[in-house]
């Protein structure tokens, strides 16, 4: 009967160590939290894009017109020298109450003619007489033999003139005029279209 007793009571151990461990592993395992991925927000503030506007108000600085900086990124080099500004002076004849011209790329010990971009501004007393300053200037290059292109200035228009002794992009908005002149032969012929189009452009975009 011992006998019986002592196995009947291993018996009953193991069992009960049996259901311990399927009690066990019944258990379901408690999962993390799932990873976190990180959320990326794009820049609120946009990049500055060109926006030409009428500049009534001309600048007395040529980095107000076109900066250094712009200028060598837009041609892809540093130019040599400082800018020079001209601050020309009103012409009540012809309605014009105001221009600039700024030069930029002179060497050193160098003068105004030796420049190779050259971006003017000018303000006449309304609209008409703007555009009709910038046709007729049109209209004479024309007749000294020169190509005439109207091309894209931004959401504006303007024209590419092709002489042969510089090039030349014109345009107006508003009262204001805009040329940009590639002197010296200093652009080739391929690269007139990218390059004045985005200085007259930015010329025409006050600083902010």
């Amino acid at each position: 009967m011992r006998g019986n007793k002592f196995f009947v009571v291993l018996g009953a151990v193991a069992l009960a160590v049996v259901c311990a461990g399927c009690s066990s592993t019944a258990v379901p395992q408690t999962q993390g939290p799932p990873p976190q991925i990180p959320k990326i927000t794009p820049p609120t503030t946009p990049s500055r894009i060109p926006v030409m506007v009428d500049r009534p108000a001309l600048p007395d600085d040529c980095e107000l017109v076109v900066p250094v900086e712009v200028m060598n990124a837009t041609l892809g080099q540093e130019l040599p020298g400082e800018p020079r500004i001209i601050i020309g002076i009103k012409e009540p004849s012809i309605g014009k109450t105001g221009k600039i011209d700024c030069y930029y790329g002179i060497p050193e010990k160098k003068n105004l003619t030796d420049a190779k971009i050259v971006i003017g501004l000018s303000t006449y007393v309304d609209e008409l007489t703007a555009r009709t300053r910038v046709s007729e200037s049109v209209e004479a290059e024309r007749g000294d033999g020169a190509k005439i292109t109207e091309v894209d200035v931004g959401k504006q228009k303007g024209t590419l003139i092709e002489g042969k002794d510089e090039q030349l992009l014109i345009g107006s908005l508003g009262k204001s005029t805009f040329v940009v002149r590639n002197r010296n032969g200093y652009l080739p012929q391929a690269r007139l279209l990218a390059v004045l189009p985005v200085l007259a452009q930015q010329a025409m975009t006050p600083p902010v």
